[in-house]
């Protein structure tokens, strides 16, 4: 049985940073047609069963409910709390189903609510949020056709790489980030506006790309750190560096200061001291009081994340997508 699931966040691309920068408003109605065309490629290479689940605004499955699929359509029901715990339980919901395939409509902060329940499948992230470094931006109908091919079994391993994470500890326990651990000054838990750049104090990136939006590109226009490179990078922030405009939310620069950047391997713990706020891939969700510590440390035990492009062309040169031409007879 070839499974494929769709999880959507519904807030995604919507919140106040939309006042504060020029990022994007993503609307219900293009999110429900992003999840029809993931729907038909995957029907298109042959995936059985598609599961979405029921959020507030029905995105997923209006967007499956009359479509022409040959796919049996499944829409998860539970009890919703409006909030990030939502991701959280429609993917374990997926992963009870048997779902080890998943397309993902988010943006950094969606996919790490994914990968703080579990990391076993192998995903699509397609950006529908607001500082989008992990999920990728390509067109969902291709993402869905290549998700497909995984979830029949058909794509080989070497096409699916597991991303990295940050393993995160503070007084008061674990999480994970995907991007980005911050350290902010003079902040508080909770806040959804953009960062002040004269906030920052100490960041540890686990992808440095200067092609990036949000603090990845802090790193990226000094020393690059990319997806497969075994490694992140260390940002100590302060005078005395490195003086440059950097793109902190779209559209929106601001100066920033740092004073040196360095390459940290895989589990090698980095330790964040308060006080201040420690953000996850943009979410001030950890308040560090004087003295107190929190420390992170870089794995690549993430998700596999399919190559979508890669999936299509070995499938081509597979004869997967189209039968040989017939032999001339002459």
């Amino acid at each position: 049985m070839s499974k494929l699931a769709i999880c959507v966040n519904p807030m995604s691309g919507r919140d106040v940073r939309r006042l504060a920068a020029r990022a994007t408003n993503m609307t219900h109605e293009a999110k429900r047609d992003i999840v029809a065309r993931i729907a038909a490629g995957a029907d298109a290479v042959g995936v059985e069963d598609i599961y979405v689940s029921r959020e507030p605004f029905r995105i997923a499955a209006a967007a499956l409910e009359q479509m022409p699929l040959r796919a049996r359509v499944h829409v998860l029901e539970f009890p919703l709390a409006s909030d990030a715990s939502d991701t959280e339980t429609a993917m374990r919901k997926f992963l009870d189903a048997g779902c080890t395939t998943v397309v993902s409509l988010g943006g950094d902060g969606t996919n790490r609510a994914m990968v703080r329940t579990s990391s076993r499948y192998d995903l699509v992230p397609l950006s529908t949020g607001t500082n989008n470094v992990f999920p990728v931006l390509t067109e969902p109908t291709i993402a869905g056709m290549a998700a497909g091919l995984r979830a029949r079994g058909l794509l080989p391993d070497h096409l699916v790489r597991p991303c990295k994470v940050l393993h995160v500890r503070t007084p008061s326990g674990t999480d994970v980030g995907l991007i980005d651990a911050v350290l902010l000054e003079r902040d508080h838990v909770g806040n959804l506006l953009p960062f002040d750049a004269s906030r920052l104090r100490r960041m540890f990136l686990s992808r440095a790309e200067p092609d990036a939006i949000g603090m990845s590109p802090i790193g990226g226009m000094i020393d690059m750190v990319f997806q497969e490179d075994d490694e992140g990078l260390l940002v100590e922030m302060g005078a005395g560096g490195y003086t440059f405009e950097a793109p902190l939310s779209p559209g929106l620069f601001k100066q920033v200061s740092v004073r040196s950047v360095s390459r940290v391997g895989f589990g090698v713990t980095v330790p964040f001291t308060g006080p201040g706020v420690l953000a996850l891939d943009g979410d001030r969700d950890h308040k560090l009081r004087s003295g107190e510590r929190a420390t992170v440390e870089l794995r690549r035990d993430g998700p596999g994340i399919i190559d979508v492009h890669g999936a299509m062309r070995w499938a081509v040169a597979e004869g997967i997508m189209a039968p040989p031409l017939p032999r001339d007879s002459a």
